[in-house]
């Protein structure tokens, strides 16, 4: 499923005091390296990414944040075991909220760090919780509240793909994700079972059971070239797959990276390595 522009959900409805906001209105933009554009009511606010910010209106006042700001009633405790939990899925410590603190309408951009898509997912429309691969957050509606979930199984977490450790999102509002390539939505049934490779597990909701199964026999998991194990997905519930995980991009670039430390120019050369002996590398 591509999409370059996700039409603006209407109908922002906020709580003024504490800029916890249950809608947000919002655009997707662009094709392969796409941003999200949100729309912000006076007094409603965003959390983000630290470092995901691509513009914002003056009107919108940043403010940075120990946790995800969705410990509203707790003490320094409850804050600091909230930004663990974010360090251990691998994003920062603190979160930027963006408030809009003027009059009518305002907005701000925020980017996607590599090509690939953007989802915006209510989470009250898959029960409230969404488990997605590490450092896959973009931004949220402010309340959204950002842990972490354990693989219940300790063969799941090894293998798995993403490691023991992923994303947990919970609250009411909109999120957005960012994943790698093209995104494919899926609905299963009670009972439904989807084969995926463990890389491109990209976002399930919580009702998905999510185990291993071995990819086939011996010469087809040592030959095949697909991994050891496959996820196995198991409905009911929605489940996005990515096309290319950013682990695979990464080691694709570093794989034809020169190894050397050389200060090659041009990557055309018909020359090849050649050209390299040639040009003094």
């Amino acid at each position: 499923m591509v999409f370059s522009t996700v039409p603006s959900i209407q109908g922002a409805h906020h709580d003024r005091q504490s800029g916890i906001a249950d809608d947000i209105d919002f655009t997707i933009k662009g094709a392969e390296m796409q941003f999200v554009e949100i729309e912000l009511d006076p007094g409603e606010s965003a959390i983000a990414e630290a470092g995901s910010m691509m513009f914002k209106d003056p009107d919108i006042e940043m403010t940075t944040i120990f946790g995800d700001g969705s410990e509203q009633t707790g003490g320094f405790f409850d804050k600091l075991v909230g930004a663990g939990k974010r360090v251990l899925t691998g994003e920062s410590l603190f979160t930027t909220v963006f408030t809009h603190e003027g009059a009518g309408k305002a907005v701000a951009g925020f980017a996607a760090p590599y090509p690939g898509h953007i989802i915006a997912i209510k989470l009250d429309e898959i029960g409230g919780e969404l488990a997605c691969q590490k450092d896959a957050f973009l931004c949220a509606a402010k309340g959204v509240s950002i842990g972490i979930a354990f693989q219940k199984r300790i063969l799941t977490g090894l293998f798995g793909g993403e490691g023991f450790i992923m994303q947990s999102l919970e609250g009411d509002g909109w999120v957005f994700v960012h994943v790698g390539g093209t995104i494919m939505e899926r609905d299963l049934a009670p009972g439904e079972v989807l084969h995926v490779d463990t890389g491109c597990v990209a976002a399930h909701s919580a009702s998905v059971g999510f185990d291993l199964v071995r990819a086939g026999s011996i010469k087809s998991m040592i030959f095949g070239g697909e991994g050891v194990f496959f996820a196995r997905l198991t409905g009911p519930g929605k489940v996005w797959i990515q096309s290319l995980p950013f682990s695979r991009l990464a080691g694709r670039m570093f794989a034809h990276a020169p190894q050397t430390g050389s200060s090659r120019k041009g990557e055309g050369s018909i020359l090849g390595g050649i050209g390299d002996i040639v040009g003094g590398d």
